[in-house]
């Protein structure tokens, strides 16, 4: 019951197939299918509420863990005292919260493993859903404007999102012989690769990319040791950092030569206004998603500038600063930099506890935060299992710790074995 409870309460959260039955014919949601849609969160904060209530002992433990992530849960509620739209502020807290909390309840019921198979049929019925109503709706399944494929999805780039976290994990999935889906995540894989391409979503397509290189990295990282292991880790860091400059000195010149938009889809002038915002507040910010309200006269100076009503900041680093200024991000970040230190030591010491896909995921969530904003976002099942990663490797870091190879797996109904001592 939980697992499919979890199932179904994370396939309410991707925003497939209901928003695009409400919607009309232009893809808009009206303020009546808004509310309908907000309807379909209660399920999920029902169960999360009903697992956590079950299990209130060891939620404590999992705060007491980890207490970045209630402080950093508290700065949206605290932002309301400065945001420019407390109501807006106030409201967006409280689904934040839920959200979070639907993000505890799978990180202390489920195991690396179990999760990921969860993950695996949610998202494979995204993308086989999509497959099929291009097929049997081809209208339906294309943006109304340029006809690129969206599948059960608004947008085509939600479409690509998916489609790269199903290729992720279909993948670990066909590499883990001992899971017994080998054949179900090839035909994933090939419904996963047309929708990518059908999305034609450049930020997916680059994150798939970098899904790629992560996989290898850290299959190698757990192969290696001693000296070689610290090798490996600086290589991979200067060659990122690399790749970043190279991308910042040659991306625009790269894209004209290829006939491409070389704004990056209007990213490029709208980033160079919100800095300019971000820097008149940059200790506290505008409160948690305040700034995109048209109550915000600063916002109304970029979408004037810009001749479009960007929604966001198209950068999840951006509207971090943008919501909580220097000093939410300085928390987020420490959060996050222990989380990936943390997942990559589980790795190490336990490859076969189904750790690799969650060390992938974060990575990846990391690269598509460079062109969309995906951070610290309600009700929205990508950030619920980065929250949940987050939870997980916080969770079990301590008994690892105590036993470098532990051996016994969690129970399916059981705690984690740290929760047991």
């Amino acid at each position: 019951m939980e697992c499919w409870g979890a199932g179904i309460s994370l396939f309410l959260q991707t925003g497939a197939l209901f928003p695009l039955l409400l919607a009309d014919a232009d893809g808009a949601l009206s303020d009546p299918a808004k509310a309908k849609l907000r309807l379909l969160c209660l399920p999920a904060y029902a169960f999360a509420s009903l697992v956590l209530i079950r299990n209130s002992r060891q939620f404590v433990i999992a705060i007491r863990r980890n207490l970045l992530l209630p402080v950093l849960l508290a700065l949206p509620f605290l932002s309301v005292l400065w945001s420019v739209g407390p109501s807006t502020t106030l409201r967006r807290a409280i689904g934040l919260l839920f959200t979070v909390l639907f993000a505890y309840a799978l990180a202390m019921r489920f195991t690396p493993r179990q999760l990921l198979l969860i993950v695996f049929a949610t998202f494979g019925a995204c993308v086989v859903l999509s497959v099929a109503t291009l097929v049997i709706s081809p209208g339906l399944a294309r943006m109304p404007g340029d006809g690129a494929m969206r599948g059960i999805f608004l947008n085509k780039n939600s479409l690509g999102w998916f489609a790269c976290l199903m290729l992720l994990v279909a993948t670990i999935v066909f590499l883990d012989r001992s899971l017994g889906f080998r054949r179900a995540a090839c035909v994933l894989l090939v419904a996963g690769i047309i929708c990518l391409a059908g999305s034609g979503s450049m930020t997916a397509m680059i994150a798939t990319g970098s899904a790629c290189f992560l996989i290898a990295f850290y299959v190698i990282l757990q192969r290696s040791s001693g000296i070689s292991r610290v090798a490996i880790i600086l290589i991979s860091v200067q060659s990122s950092v690399a790749a970043l400059l190279l991308l910042h000195e040659f991306l625009v010149p790269l894209l004209e030569a290829l006939g491409k938009d070389a704004t990056l889809t209007g990213r490029v002038p709208l980033w160079e206004l919100v800095d300019r915002q971000i820097a008149d507040r940059l200790l506290l910010g505008y409160g948690y998603q305040s700034f995109w309200i048209e109550a915000n006269p600063s916002a109304w100076a970029i979408w004037s500038e810009i001749r479009w009503q960007a929604p966001h900041a198209h950068n999840g680093f951006r509207d971090t600063m943008l919501s909580f200024g220097l000093c939410g991000t300085a928390l987020f970040i420490t959060m996050l930099v222990r989380a990936m230190y943390q997942g990559a030591v589980l790795h190490c010491r336990d490859p076969n506890f189904g750790w690799l896909w969650m060390n992938v995921f974060t990575g990846v969530m990391l690269v598509m935060n460079l062109t969309e904003s995906l951070f610290l976002i309600q009700n929205d099942a990508i950030f619920i299992l980065f929250t949940t990663g987050v939870i997980m490797f916080s969770l079990y870091a301590p008994s690892v710790s105590i036993n470098p190879n532990p051996q016994r797996p969690v129970p399916v109904r059981g705690s984690t074995p740290e929760l047991q001592v």
